[in-house]
């Protein structure tokens, strides 16, 4: 079968035809085992609303059916392999292990009319599905969606819908920042100013983009907002049910002036401050007294509490050093440690806590300004200004992410149209032609290249509509890039394929990007 008949988002590794098709109606059942009940209860929910029909879930089914199947002969398609094979009696939808269901079972809703998306029943819709034959795995593992909550607070609910809309896609990481100079997000019961006083803010900066503060323009309003542990739970779960492991970033030892506002006596000088209100970086950055190590590590107990993910971002990024230059504390500690400069004191910084989170079985993450004054042992590093810092990372045997500003920040415009420019221009062209592997490694060091991501950072983005019409459709072409096969890339095709799936997105509610006509 040719793809130009699907509308699949991303598009699969193998697609076959086959004779007949499958009609779904009142009798179908899912059919799926006691171990796999829970994802056949994801399955039946997403299914029943628009159609209707009860879709019980049956062990051994007796009619037409959905089958769901581990199956250890596919364990060739890797963890988040699937076989999907649509004939005139069933849809069987097959893989070595749970990920891997999960993927297969948005193929199906994409086999489906658009309208399988409604939360109300759609009259007089043939629920059919085209004989056709599946094989597909992903090209990358971590295919992730950054969200800055920091510089504006998401409701719980927009977050929810983003991970749907995620997994629709295929999308395996939603990297969760959640503390920034701006506000503090998440709950720390043993340290309750961090929400009660990092988590508000007086006032918002507003476009234009300025660095000159006598230009500054702002909202007016105050801001704020966070999520209690309770919440973050909520996340994580719904989140892991649908095949989706949350990052959280917690940042230090820059961008945490949200901390420092609610305990002074994490910075450098003792003096009080307020969250900013304003974008750019601040120069009020962590001590790196042991009070100041002895916050991060409780800090991160209860965030690791919290999140199963493997890997913790710290952040890492934009530390300016002249307060550590003016502090004598700061200069005792290097002159204690024996370190020639304040890059190796971040460096030093940064070890600590890659030692720290590895005797907990977590591995560190962080923005690539890590590896100036050396990369600590065992940390993975993402790479944003441009691919050289991820280059020199994977040649020194790091694991590495690529998330350069060129293509993937999704706080770049997207046209030419844009109302009121922010920053540089990223286009969906742009998007689907970006390459995660540079040129430059060879195929050993490829292998380092865990995948990409797109940035969401929300200086200009105050609400969710202003949110999603910067992600979508800029995430579904990521999404292609990362899941399917180089071969397959075809931009033409995408585009046909993205004009249908502008449907689905409708019914979901997505304030995508229209392009002016």
């Amino acid at each position: 079968m040719s793809t130009s008949t699907l509308s699949l988002i991303p598009i699969p590794a193998k697609v076959t035809s086959r004779a007949g098709a499958f009609r779904l109606t009142a009798s179908t059942q899912i059919e799926a085992s006691d171990a796999l009940r829970a994802h056949a209860e994801v399955l039946r929910d997403q299914l029943r609303p628009a159609t209707g029909f009860p879709l019980p879930i049956l062990a051994k089914a007796n009619g037409p059916r959905i089958a769901l199947a581990l199956d250890q002969a596919l364990a060739r398609l890797g963890d988040e392999g699937y076989r999907l094979t649509a004939g005139a009696d069933a849809v069987a939808i097959a893989a070595a292990r749970p990920a891997g269901l999960l993927h297969g079972t948005q193929t199906l809703r994409q086999l489906l009319p658009p309208a399988i998306l409604r939360r109300a029943v759609a009259g007089k819709v043939a629920w059919s599905v085209a004989g056709v034959e599946i094989e597909d795995t992903p090209r990358f593992s971590w295919r992730g969606s950054h969200l800055d909550v920091g510089r504006h607070f998401m409701p719980k609910t927009t977050v929810l819908k983003h991970i749907d809309l995620l997994a629709l896609h295929k999308l395996s990481v939603f990297h969760w920042h959640l503390t920034e100079d701006q506000g503090w997000r998440i709950e720390i019961k043993r340290y309750p100013k961090l929400t009660e006083v990092g988590a508000w803010r007086k006032d918002s900066m507003v476009a234009p983009r300025t660095r000159e503060p006598s230009q500054r323009k702002f909202s007016g309003s105050p801001h704020g907002g966070f999520y209690t542990q309770d919440d973050v739970r909520e996340v994580v779960r719904y989140a892991a049910d649908r095949g989706i492991t949350v990052v959280p970033e917690i940042e230090m030892p820059g961008h945490a002036l949200a901390a420092i506002a609610a305990y002074p006596e994490l910075g450098n000088t003792q003096a009080k401050h307020e969250v900013q209100t304003y974008w750019g970086i601040s120069e009020h950055v962590f001590g790196v007294g042991d009070n100041v190590l002895t916050f991060v590590e409780n800090v991160l107990e209860e965030v690791l509490a919290l999140f199963p993910s493997k890997f913790i971002h710290i952040g890492g990024d934009e530390c300016p050093k002249r307060e550590w230059k003016e502090s004598p504390a700061a200069q005792a500690r290097m002159k204690e440690l024996g370190l020639k400069d304040e890059e190796q004191l971040q460096s030093w910084f940064v070890t600590r806590i890659d030692g720290w989170l590895a005797k907990r079985g977590r591995r560190l993450v962080g923005w690539d300004e890590i590896l100036e004054g050396g990369l600590a042992p065992g940390a993975t590093l993402m790479s944003w200004r441009g691919e050289r810092g991820g280059i020199a990372a994977a040649k020194a045997g790091h694991d590495v992410v690529m998330a350069p500003e060129k293509p993937t920040y999704f706080d770049h415009d997207q046209s030419e149209d844009q109302i009121t420019p922010i920053r540089g221009m990223n286009t969906l062209a742009d998007v689907y032609a970006y390459e995660p592997v540079p040129k430059e490694l060879s195929a050993a060091e490829a292998k380092h290249v865990l995948g990409a991501q797109g940035q969401l950072w929300t200086e200009y983005m105050p609400d969710p509509q202003r949110m999603e019409y910067m992600a979508w459709p800029r995430l579904c072409a990521l999404a292609e890039v990362l899941w399917s096969p180089p071969a397959t890339r075809d931009a033409a095709d995408f585009a046909r394929r993205l004009d249908a799936h502008r449907e689905r997105l409708r019914i979901l509610d997505v304030n995508f990007y229209r392009a002016r006509r």
